[in-house]
Protein backbone atom coordinates (compact mmCIF):
# COMPACT_ATOMS: atom_id res chain seq x y z
CA UNK A 1 0.00 0.00 0.00
CA UNK A 2 1.20 3.45 -1.01
CA UNK A 3 -1.33 5.20 0.85
CA UNK A 4 -2.27 6.20 4.61
CA UNK A 5 -5.47 6.91 6.24
CA UNK A 6 -4.28 9.53 9.04
CA UNK A 7 -7.32 10.55 10.63
CA UNK A 8 -10.98 9.94 9.60
CA UNK A 9 -14.16 12.12 10.57
CA UNK A 10 -17.93 12.15 10.23
CA UNK A 11 -19.46 15.16 8.95
CA UNK A 12 -23.17 16.38 9.93
CA UNK A 13 -24.90 19.39 8.80
CA UNK A 14 -23.84 21.93 10.83
CA UNK A 15 -27.88 22.59 10.88
CA UNK A 16 -28.66 19.54 12.37
CA UNK A 17 -32.56 18.86 12.26
CA UNK A 18 -34.99 16.11 12.99
CA UNK A 19 -35.40 12.90 11.46
CA UNK A 20 -37.43 12.86 7.82
CA UNK A 21 -38.33 10.16 5.58
CA UNK A 22 -37.90 11.05 1.91
CA UNK A 23 -39.64 8.15 -0.59
CA UNK A 24 -37.24 7.10 -3.31
CA UNK A 25 -38.79 8.48 -7.32
CA UNK A 26 -39.99 5.74 -9.27
CA UNK A 27 -36.11 6.53 -11.29
CA UNK A 28 -34.49 6.39 -8.13
CA UNK A 29 -35.58 2.79 -7.50
CA UNK A 30 -34.18 1.35 -10.74
CA UNK A 31 -30.57 2.19 -9.61
CA UNK A 32 -28.32 -0.11 -7.52
CA UNK A 33 -28.13 1.01 -3.99
CA UNK A 34 -24.23 0.22 -4.32
CA UNK A 35 -21.55 3.42 -5.03
CA UNK A 36 -20.46 5.03 -7.77
CA UNK A 37 -16.81 6.68 -7.81
CA UNK A 38 -14.84 9.79 -9.00
CA UNK A 39 -11.14 10.57 -8.49
CA UNK A 40 -10.14 13.86 -9.42
CA UNK A 41 -6.75 15.07 -9.60
CA UNK A 42 -5.02 18.32 -8.96
CA UNK A 43 -1.86 20.57 -8.60
CA UNK A 44 -1.45 22.27 -5.61
CA UNK A 45 1.67 23.73 -3.80
CA UNK A 46 0.23 24.11 -0.30
CA UNK A 47 -2.54 21.78 1.24
CA UNK A 48 -1.33 22.34 4.93
CA UNK A 49 -4.88 23.81 5.91
CA UNK A 50 -7.13 22.27 2.95
CA UNK A 51 -8.74 19.35 5.37
CA UNK A 52 -10.01 21.98 8.25
CA UNK A 53 -11.48 24.18 5.26
CA UNK A 54 -12.61 20.85 3.33
CA UNK A 55 -14.52 19.86 6.73
CA UNK A 56 -15.91 23.40 7.57
CA UNK A 57 -17.55 23.85 3.81
CA UNK A 58 -18.80 20.43 3.86
CA UNK A 59 -21.02 20.20 6.54
CA UNK A 60 -22.24 23.89 5.50
CA UNK A 61 -23.11 21.89 2.26
CA UNK A 62 -24.61 19.41 3.53
CA UNK A 63 -27.04 22.42 5.22
CA UNK A 64 -28.67 22.66 2.37
CA UNK A 65 -28.06 18.91 0.60
CA UNK A 66 -29.46 17.49 3.85
CA UNK A 67 -30.39 13.69 2.71
CA UNK A 68 -26.50 13.12 1.88
CA UNK A 69 -26.25 12.36 5.26
CA UNK A 70 -28.67 10.32 5.80
CA UNK A 71 -29.06 6.60 5.29
CA UNK A 72 -31.29 4.12 2.66
CA UNK A 73 -33.71 1.31 4.25
CA UNK A 74 -35.46 -1.78 2.27
CA UNK A 75 -38.98 -1.46 2.26
CA UNK A 76 -41.76 -3.88 0.72
CA UNK A 77 -41.25 -5.00 -3.36
CA UNK A 78 -37.45 -4.75 -3.14
CA UNK A 79 -37.93 -0.79 -2.54
CA UNK A 80 -36.02 1.76 -0.34
CA UNK A 81 -36.71 4.54 1.41
CA UNK A 82 -34.57 8.04 2.23
CA UNK A 83 -33.99 8.51 6.03
CA UNK A 84 -32.80 12.09 6.95
CA UNK A 85 -31.13 11.31 10.26
CA UNK A 86 -28.29 13.71 9.70
CA UNK A 87 -25.91 10.56 10.42
CA UNK A 88 -22.95 12.16 8.32
CA UNK A 89 -20.99 11.49 5.71
CA UNK A 90 -17.30 10.32 6.05
CA UNK A 91 -14.34 12.18 5.23
CA UNK A 92 -10.27 10.87 4.92
CA UNK A 93 -7.49 12.23 5.38
CA UNK A 94 -4.84 10.83 3.85
CA UNK A 95 -1.26 10.62 2.74
CA UNK A 96 0.90 8.83 -0.17
CA UNK A 97 4.18 8.09 1.14
CA UNK A 98 5.87 6.69 -2.11
CA UNK A 99 7.93 9.15 -3.50
CA UNK A 100 7.10 7.89 -6.90
CA UNK A 101 3.67 8.33 -6.75
CA UNK A 102 3.65 11.64 -7.65
CA UNK A 103 0.61 13.15 -9.74
CA UNK A 104 2.67 12.44 -13.35
CA UNK A 105 2.96 9.23 -12.36
CA UNK A 106 -0.65 8.86 -11.69
CA UNK A 107 -1.62 10.60 -14.71
CA UNK A 108 0.49 7.84 -16.85
CA UNK A 109 -1.29 5.06 -15.06
CA UNK A 110 -5.00 5.96 -14.92
CA UNK A 111 -5.73 2.15 -16.07
CA UNK A 112 -4.31 0.76 -13.10
CA UNK A 113 -7.18 0.09 -10.68
CA UNK A 114 -4.98 -1.53 -7.83
CA UNK A 115 -2.82 1.74 -7.41
CA UNK A 116 -6.29 4.39 -7.94
CA UNK A 117 -8.48 2.36 -5.46
CA UNK A 118 -6.16 3.12 -2.85
CA UNK A 119 -7.00 7.14 -3.16
CA UNK A 120 -10.96 5.99 -2.98
CA UNK A 121 -12.83 5.15 0.80
CA UNK A 122 -13.94 2.07 1.47
CA UNK A 123 -17.28 0.75 1.78
CA UNK A 124 -18.30 -2.46 3.50
CA UNK A 125 -21.16 -4.02 2.17
CA UNK A 126 -21.18 -7.29 4.21
CA UNK A 127 -22.85 -5.03 6.98
CA UNK A 128 -25.96 -6.74 7.74
CA UNK A 129 -28.15 -3.49 7.58
CA UNK A 130 -28.16 -0.89 4.74
CA UNK A 131 -29.21 1.87 7.39
CA UNK A 132 -25.15 1.62 8.58
CA UNK A 133 -23.83 2.43 5.65
CA UNK A 134 -22.82 5.93 4.49
CA UNK A 135 -24.30 7.36 1.31
CA UNK A 136 -21.47 9.72 0.70
CA UNK A 137 -18.13 9.44 1.47
CA UNK A 138 -14.60 11.36 0.73
CA UNK A 139 -10.80 10.96 1.11
CA UNK A 140 -8.19 13.56 0.72
CA UNK A 141 -4.71 12.33 -0.25
CA UNK A 142 -1.99 14.24 -0.21
CA UNK A 143 0.79 13.16 -2.80
CA UNK A 144 4.51 13.54 -3.05
CA UNK A 145 5.20 17.19 -4.46
CA UNK A 146 2.69 19.30 -5.84
CA UNK A 147 -0.34 17.61 -6.24
CA UNK A 148 -3.55 16.29 -4.47
CA UNK A 149 -6.14 13.50 -4.86
CA UNK A 150 -10.06 13.75 -3.95
CA UNK A 151 -11.36 10.87 -3.78
CA UNK A 152 -15.55 10.33 -3.96
CA UNK A 153 -18.29 7.62 -3.66
CA UNK A 154 -21.29 8.19 -3.67
CA UNK A 155 -24.98 6.22 -3.56
CA UNK A 156 -26.14 5.31 -6.62
CA UNK A 157 -29.70 5.17 -5.43
CA UNK A 158 -29.60 8.99 -4.34
CA UNK A 159 -27.84 10.77 -6.65
CA UNK A 160 -27.18 10.94 -10.46
CA UNK A 161 -24.56 12.78 -12.08
CA UNK A 162 -26.19 16.12 -12.73
CA UNK A 163 -27.24 16.31 -9.09
CA UNK A 164 -23.61 14.87 -8.14
CA UNK A 165 -22.33 18.15 -10.38
CA UNK A 166 -23.97 20.59 -8.50
CA UNK A 167 -23.65 19.29 -4.75
CA UNK A 168 -19.75 19.08 -5.94
CA UNK A 169 -20.10 22.94 -7.52
CA UNK A 170 -22.11 23.82 -4.47
CA UNK A 171 -19.31 22.29 -1.80
CA UNK A 172 -16.53 23.85 -3.82
CA UNK A 173 -18.19 27.41 -3.94
CA UNK A 174 -18.62 26.95 -0.67
CA UNK A 175 -14.45 25.95 0.11
CA UNK A 176 -13.70 29.11 -1.65
CA UNK A 177 -15.64 31.37 0.81
CA UNK A 178 -18.46 32.22 -2.00
CA UNK A 179 -22.04 32.52 -1.88
CA UNK A 180 -24.55 29.92 -3.42
CA UNK A 181 -27.07 31.10 -6.18
CA UNK A 182 -30.05 30.08 -6.70
CA UNK A 183 -29.35 27.64 -9.67
CA UNK A 184 -27.61 25.78 -6.67
CA UNK A 185 -30.66 25.66 -4.24
CA UNK A 186 -31.32 21.66 -4.80
CA UNK A 187 -35.21 20.95 -5.52
CA UNK A 188 -36.37 17.80 -3.49
CA UNK A 189 -39.97 16.94 -4.79
CA UNK A 190 -39.61 13.61 -6.16
CA UNK A 191 -43.01 13.01 -6.15
CA UNK A 192 -42.92 15.80 -9.17
CA UNK A 193 -41.28 13.46 -11.29
CA UNK A 194 -43.61 9.91 -10.38
CA UNK A 195 -46.75 12.02 -11.28
CA UNK A 196 -45.23 12.17 -14.50
CA UNK A 197 -46.00 8.73 -15.26
CA UNK A 198 -49.24 8.19 -13.42
CA UNK A 199 -51.87 9.46 -15.59
CA UNK A 200 -50.03 7.71 -19.23
CA UNK A 201 -49.91 4.44 -17.80
CA UNK A 202 -46.91 2.40 -20.12
CA UNK A 203 -47.43 2.49 -24.24
CA UNK A 204 -44.21 0.91 -24.99
CA UNK A 205 -42.35 -2.49 -24.81
CA UNK A 206 -39.44 -0.66 -22.67
CA UNK A 207 -36.84 -2.98 -24.04
CA UNK A 208 -34.51 -1.38 -21.71
CA UNK A 209 -35.66 -3.35 -18.87
CA UNK A 210 -35.51 -7.27 -19.99
CA UNK A 211 -33.22 -9.04 -20.11
CA UNK A 212 -29.84 -8.13 -21.95
CA UNK A 213 -28.56 -10.68 -24.78
CA UNK A 214 -25.75 -13.05 -23.38
CA UNK A 215 -22.98 -14.70 -24.80
CA UNK A 216 -24.15 -18.07 -27.21
CA UNK A 217 -21.04 -19.72 -26.67
CA UNK A 218 -19.20 -20.82 -23.50
CA UNK A 219 -16.07 -23.26 -25.12
CA UNK A 220 -14.52 -24.16 -21.47
CA UNK A 221 -16.05 -24.81 -18.06
CA UNK A 222 -17.19 -21.46 -16.35
CA UNK A 223 -14.49 -19.27 -14.81
CA UNK A 224 -14.54 -15.84 -13.35
CA UNK A 225 -13.26 -13.59 -16.10
CA UNK A 226 -10.06 -11.45 -15.07
CA UNK A 227 -10.94 -8.09 -15.80
CA UNK A 228 -9.24 -4.67 -16.76
CA UNK A 229 -9.93 -0.59 -16.96
CA UNK A 230 -8.61 0.49 -20.75
CA UNK A 231 -7.77 4.71 -20.98
CA UNK A 232 -8.45 5.66 -24.37
CA UNK A 233 -7.81 9.19 -25.21
CA UNK A 234 -9.09 11.23 -28.29
CA UNK A 235 -8.47 14.29 -29.25
CA UNK A 236 -11.51 16.69 -30.80
CA UNK A 237 -10.01 16.54 -34.09
CA UNK A 238 -10.26 12.33 -33.94
CA UNK A 239 -13.67 12.98 -32.93
CA UNK A 240 -14.16 15.25 -36.08
CA UNK A 241 -13.37 12.70 -38.11
CA UNK A 242 -15.17 10.06 -36.94
CA UNK A 243 -18.13 12.54 -37.13
CA UNK A 244 -16.96 12.87 -41.14
CA UNK A 245 -16.84 9.14 -41.84
CA UNK A 246 -19.77 8.63 -39.99
CA UNK A 247 -22.19 11.35 -42.45
CA UNK A 248 -20.27 9.93 -45.28
CA UNK A 249 -21.72 6.37 -44.35
CA UNK A 250 -24.97 7.94 -44.07
CA UNK A 251 -24.60 7.96 -48.16
CA UNK A 252 -25.38 3.98 -47.81
CA UNK A 253 -27.88 4.85 -45.14
CA UNK A 254 -25.12 4.17 -42.28
CA UNK A 255 -27.33 0.58 -43.05
CA UNK A 256 -25.99 -0.80 -46.67
CA UNK A 257 -27.89 1.22 -48.75
CA UNK A 258 -26.81 2.93 -51.21
CA UNK A 259 -28.41 6.30 -52.00
CA UNK A 260 -27.91 10.01 -52.22
CA UNK A 261 -26.45 11.34 -48.54
CA UNK A 262 -28.20 14.99 -49.02
CA UNK A 263 -31.80 13.08 -48.56
CA UNK A 264 -30.70 10.63 -46.10
CA UNK A 265 -28.20 12.37 -43.97
CA UNK A 266 -28.99 13.07 -40.49
CA UNK A 267 -31.25 16.63 -39.57
CA UNK A 268 -28.71 17.32 -37.23
CA UNK A 269 -24.80 16.04 -37.07
CA UNK A 270 -23.90 13.70 -34.90
CA UNK A 271 -22.60 14.51 -31.11
CA UNK A 272 -19.41 13.34 -30.06
CA UNK A 273 -21.00 10.88 -27.29
CA UNK A 274 -22.94 8.89 -30.70
CA UNK A 275 -20.25 8.52 -32.55
CA UNK A 276 -17.54 7.53 -29.90
CA UNK A 277 -20.31 5.09 -28.92
CA UNK A 278 -20.66 4.40 -32.26
CA UNK A 279 -16.86 3.34 -32.90
CA UNK A 280 -16.33 2.08 -29.15
CA UNK A 281 -19.22 -0.59 -29.78
CA UNK A 282 -17.17 -1.76 -33.38
CA UNK A 283 -13.88 -1.97 -31.59
CA UNK A 284 -15.19 -4.07 -28.57
CA UNK A 285 -17.29 -6.66 -30.63
CA UNK A 286 -14.08 -7.06 -33.04
CA UNK A 287 -11.57 -7.92 -30.15
CA UNK A 288 -14.52 -9.91 -28.31
CA UNK A 289 -15.73 -11.64 -31.66
CA UNK A 290 -14.42 -15.79 -31.76
CA UNK A 291 -15.95 -16.59 -34.73
CA UNK A 292 -19.60 -16.30 -33.42
CA UNK A 293 -20.61 -13.76 -35.86
CA UNK A 294 -24.40 -13.84 -34.80
CA UNK A 295 -23.60 -13.34 -31.30
CA UNK A 296 -26.41 -10.42 -30.31
CA UNK A 297 -25.36 -6.86 -29.20
CA UNK A 298 -26.69 -3.85 -27.76
CA UNK A 299 -25.51 -0.76 -26.40
CA UNK A 300 -27.21 0.39 -23.24
CA UNK A 301 -26.80 4.15 -21.99
CA UNK A 302 -28.15 6.52 -19.78
CA UNK A 303 -29.80 9.79 -20.46
CA UNK A 304 -30.78 12.93 -18.62
CA UNK A 305 -34.08 13.56 -18.65
CA UNK A 306 -34.82 16.69 -16.83
CA UNK A 307 -34.89 18.93 -20.28
CA UNK A 308 -36.75 15.85 -22.07
CA UNK A 309 -40.02 16.29 -20.18
CA UNK A 310 -43.31 19.04 -20.88
CA UNK A 311 -42.78 21.13 -19.17
CA UNK A 312 -38.32 20.33 -17.97
CA UNK A 313 -37.61 19.41 -14.62
CA UNK A 314 -36.03 22.14 -12.72
CA UNK A 315 -32.01 21.79 -13.30
CA UNK A 316 -31.62 21.57 -9.98
CA UNK A 317 -33.89 18.64 -9.25
CA UNK A 318 -31.85 16.28 -6.75
CA UNK A 319 -32.06 12.45 -7.08
CA UNK A 320 -31.95 10.63 -10.25
CA UNK A 321 -33.55 11.38 -13.67
CA UNK A 322 -31.93 9.72 -15.79
CA UNK A 323 -33.13 6.70 -17.59
CA UNK A 324 -31.42 3.75 -19.21
CA UNK A 325 -32.43 3.62 -23.09
CA UNK A 326 -30.98 1.10 -25.61
CA UNK A 327 -30.41 0.31 -29.22
CA UNK A 328 -32.15 -2.29 -31.23
CA UNK A 329 -30.41 -5.41 -30.97
CA UNK A 330 -27.97 -6.41 -33.53
CA UNK A 331 -25.53 -8.87 -34.23
CA UNK A 332 -21.28 -8.62 -34.28
CA UNK A 333 -21.32 -8.93 -38.29
CA UNK A 334 -23.72 -6.41 -38.53
CA UNK A 335 -21.88 -4.14 -36.21
CA UNK A 336 -18.33 -5.01 -37.47
CA UNK A 337 -19.02 -5.53 -41.19
CA UNK A 338 -21.28 -2.63 -42.09
CA UNK A 339 -20.05 0.78 -42.13
CA UNK A 340 -19.27 2.99 -38.98
CA UNK A 341 -22.51 4.74 -39.57
CA UNK A 342 -25.06 1.80 -38.91
CA UNK A 343 -23.19 2.12 -35.08
CA UNK A 344 -23.55 5.47 -34.73
CA UNK A 345 -27.14 5.52 -36.13
CA UNK A 346 -28.33 2.87 -33.64
CA UNK A 347 -27.34 4.35 -30.91
CA UNK A 348 -28.72 7.78 -32.04
CA UNK A 349 -31.89 5.50 -32.43
CA UNK A 350 -31.75 5.12 -28.92
CA UNK A 351 -31.16 9.00 -27.50
CA UNK A 352 -33.78 10.05 -29.35
CA UNK A 353 -36.61 7.68 -28.69
CA UNK A 354 -36.25 9.46 -24.93
CA UNK A 355 -39.09 11.93 -25.84
CA UNK A 356 -41.64 13.06 -22.75
CA UNK A 357 -44.20 10.16 -24.19
CA UNK A 358 -41.53 7.39 -23.76
CA UNK A 359 -40.24 8.60 -20.40
CA UNK A 360 -43.64 8.98 -18.70
CA UNK A 361 -44.13 5.54 -20.34
CA UNK A 362 -40.99 4.16 -19.10
CA UNK A 363 -41.84 6.16 -15.34
CA UNK A 364 -45.49 4.14 -15.24
CA UNK A 365 -43.64 0.50 -16.05
CA UNK A 366 -41.37 0.35 -13.16
CA UNK A 367 -44.11 1.61 -10.92
CA UNK A 368 -45.81 -1.04 -12.09
CA UNK A 369 -43.45 -3.41 -11.05
CA UNK A 370 -44.00 -5.70 -7.88
CA UNK A 371 -40.44 -6.70 -7.51
CA UNK A 372 -37.97 -4.32 -8.11
CA UNK A 373 -34.85 -6.54 -7.63
CA UNK A 374 -36.16 -8.58 -10.46
CA UNK A 375 -36.07 -5.55 -12.40
CA UNK A 376 -32.58 -4.56 -11.43
CA UNK A 377 -31.39 -7.75 -11.82
CA UNK A 378 -32.89 -7.89 -15.40
CA UNK A 379 -31.78 -4.32 -16.14
CA UNK A 380 -27.90 -4.91 -14.65
CA UNK A 381 -27.01 -8.46 -15.78
CA UNK A 382 -26.76 -9.26 -12.31
CA UNK A 383 -27.44 -12.86 -13.54
CA UNK A 384 -24.64 -13.14 -16.09
CA UNK A 385 -22.38 -13.59 -13.65
CA UNK A 386 -18.14 -12.65 -13.34
CA UNK A 387 -17.96 -16.68 -15.37
CA UNK A 388 -19.66 -14.52 -18.27
CA UNK A 389 -18.36 -12.59 -21.77
CA UNK A 390 -20.53 -9.89 -21.79
CA UNK A 391 -21.48 -8.93 -25.87
CA UNK A 392 -23.14 -5.52 -24.70
CA UNK A 393 -21.76 -1.80 -24.09
CA UNK A 394 -23.06 0.08 -20.86
CA UNK A 395 -22.17 3.94 -21.40
CA UNK A 396 -22.45 6.68 -19.30
CA UNK A 397 -21.25 10.35 -20.43
CA UNK A 398 -19.97 12.60 -17.91
CA UNK A 399 -19.06 14.92 -20.63
CA UNK A 400 -21.84 17.52 -19.80
CA UNK A 401 -21.09 17.71 -15.88
CA UNK A 402 -19.50 20.56 -14.34
CA UNK A 403 -16.80 18.15 -12.89
CA UNK A 404 -14.14 20.23 -13.98
CA UNK A 405 -15.49 23.53 -12.14
CA UNK A 406 -14.69 22.31 -8.50
CA UNK A 407 -12.39 24.47 -7.17
CA UNK A 408 -12.29 24.10 -3.84
CA UNK A 409 -8.95 26.80 -3.64
CA UNK A 410 -6.61 24.62 -5.54
CA UNK A 411 -7.34 25.25 -8.78
CA UNK A 412 -9.85 23.33 -11.03
CA UNK A 413 -8.87 19.59 -11.62
CA UNK A 414 -6.16 18.81 -14.13
CA UNK A 415 -7.92 15.46 -14.62
CA UNK A 416 -10.88 13.84 -13.78
CA UNK A 417 -11.56 9.66 -13.78
CA UNK A 418 -13.96 7.45 -12.13
CA UNK A 419 -12.66 5.56 -9.26
CA UNK A 420 -13.22 2.16 -10.21
CA UNK A 421 -14.92 0.33 -12.82
CA UNK A 422 -15.38 -3.31 -12.47
CA UNK A 423 -17.69 -4.61 -14.53
CA UNK A 424 -16.87 -5.94 -18.20
CA UNK A 425 -18.56 -3.78 -20.92
CA UNK A 426 -19.33 -0.57 -18.65
CA UNK A 427 -17.37 2.68 -20.56
CA UNK A 428 -17.20 6.18 -19.13
CA UNK A 429 -16.88 8.98 -21.66
CA UNK A 430 -15.63 12.24 -20.21
CA UNK A 431 -13.87 15.83 -21.27
CA UNK A 432 -10.21 16.17 -20.78
CA UNK A 433 -8.79 18.52 -18.17
CA UNK A 434 -7.53 21.08 -20.82
CA UNK A 435 -11.42 20.80 -23.19
CA UNK A 436 -10.16 19.75 -26.40
CA UNK A 437 -10.65 16.26 -26.12
CA UNK A 438 -12.20 13.28 -24.51
CA UNK A 439 -11.28 10.37 -22.10
CA UNK A 440 -12.54 7.16 -22.91
CA UNK A 441 -12.12 4.55 -19.65
CA UNK A 442 -14.17 1.30 -20.53
CA UNK A 443 -13.68 -2.35 -18.55
CA UNK A 444 -13.25 -5.39 -20.05
CA UNK A 445 -11.27 -8.90 -20.08
CA UNK A 446 -7.93 -9.04 -19.85
CA UNK A 447 -7.21 -10.78 -22.68
CA UNK A 448 -8.12 -8.47 -25.34
CA UNK A 449 -7.33 -5.00 -23.53
CA UNK A 450 -3.78 -4.79 -25.76
CA UNK A 451 -5.80 -5.52 -29.07
CA UNK A 452 -8.60 -2.65 -28.12
CA UNK A 453 -5.71 -0.31 -27.25
CA UNK A 454 -4.60 -1.00 -30.94
CA UNK A 455 -7.76 -1.51 -32.99
CA UNK A 456 -9.04 1.57 -31.68
CA UNK A 457 -6.76 3.77 -32.61
CA UNK A 458 -6.18 1.99 -35.90
CA UNK A 459 -9.63 2.36 -37.02
CA UNK A 460 -9.90 6.32 -36.43
CA UNK A 461 -6.60 6.44 -38.75
CA UNK A 462 -8.19 4.52 -41.16
CA UNK A 463 -11.52 6.74 -40.78
CA UNK A 464 -8.95 9.40 -41.16
CA UNK A 465 -7.88 8.45 -44.36
CA UNK A 466 -11.74 7.78 -45.57
CA UNK A 467 -12.15 11.37 -44.49
CA UNK A 468 -9.91 12.66 -46.78
CA UNK A 469 -10.89 10.95 -49.83
CA UNK A 470 -14.35 11.67 -49.01
CA UNK A 471 -13.34 15.87 -48.32
CA UNK A 472 -11.55 14.69 -51.61
CA UNK A 473 -14.81 13.76 -53.67
CA UNK A 474 -16.46 16.62 -51.79
CA UNK A 475 -14.10 18.90 -53.57
CA UNK A 476 -14.38 17.83 -56.55
CA UNK A 477 -17.82 17.66 -56.69
CA UNK A 478 -18.40 21.84 -55.48
CA UNK A 479 -15.33 22.46 -58.33
CA UNK A 480 -17.54 20.44 -60.48
CA UNK A 481 -20.73 22.24 -59.54
CA UNK A 482 -18.70 25.55 -59.29
CA UNK A 483 -17.90 24.55 -63.28
CA UNK A 484 -21.10 23.81 -63.91
CA UNK A 485 -22.72 26.94 -62.55
CA UNK A 486 -20.14 29.04 -64.58
CA UNK A 487 -21.24 26.93 -67.66
CA UNK A 488 -24.99 27.40 -67.55
CA UNK A 489 -24.27 31.25 -66.65
CA UNK A 490 -21.79 31.61 -69.79
CA UNK A 491 -25.09 29.59 -71.76
CA UNK A 492 -27.33 31.97 -70.18
CA UNK A 493 -25.50 35.01 -70.93
CA UNK A 494 -24.79 33.41 -74.68
CA UNK A 495 -28.92 33.00 -74.83
CA UNK A 496 -29.97 36.42 -73.30
CA UNK A 497 -26.86 37.85 -76.09
CA UNK A 498 -28.89 36.04 -79.15
CA UNK A 499 -32.11 37.16 -78.31
CA UNK A 500 -31.04 40.89 -77.67
CA UNK A 501 -29.98 40.43 -81.67
CA UNK A 502 -32.95 38.59 -82.17
CA UNK A 503 -35.40 41.53 -80.79
CA UNK A 504 -32.77 44.37 -82.87
CA UNK A 505 -33.01 41.93 -85.94
CA UNK A 506 -36.83 42.07 -85.39
CA UNK A 507 -36.99 45.99 -84.65
CA UNK A 508 -34.62 47.04 -88.07
CA UNK A 509 -36.86 44.77 -90.37
CA UNK A 510 -39.88 46.48 -88.56
CA UNK A 511 -38.74 50.11 -89.38
CA UNK A 512 -37.77 49.25 -93.01
CA UNK A 513 -41.19 47.82 -93.62
CA UNK A 514 -42.61 51.02 -92.43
Amino acid sequence: MVVTIDRSYTITPSDSSSTTIIPLSHCDQTKLPNHGSQLSLYTTSNSSSSMENLRASLSKALNLYYPLAGRLRWIHGGRLQLLCNSKGVTLLEATCHDNHTTLDMLLENLDNNVLLEQFLPKVDYSVDRIDDMPLMAAQFTRLPGNGVVLGMIICRAVVDGAALGNFICSWSKLARGEDLDSSLVPFYDRGLLDSLGVSVGPRFEHAEFLTPPLWEEQKEEPQEIELATVVLKLTKGQVEMLKKKAYHDGGKDGFGNGSNSSTLSSSRPYTSFEVISGHLWRCICKVKNEGNWGQKTRVCALVNCRNRFKPNLPQSYFGNATFPTVTPTCCFDDIVHKPLGYAVRNVRKAIERMNDEYVRSAIAYIANQKDMNSLREKLYNLGGGKSRVNPNIYIVSWANFPFYEADFGWGKPVCLVPGSINSDGKAFIMNNGSGDGFIVATCLQQSVVDDLKKLFYEDIEENEECGKIFESKLTERDVGHQDQKVHQQANAEHREKKREREIESETESYVLLL
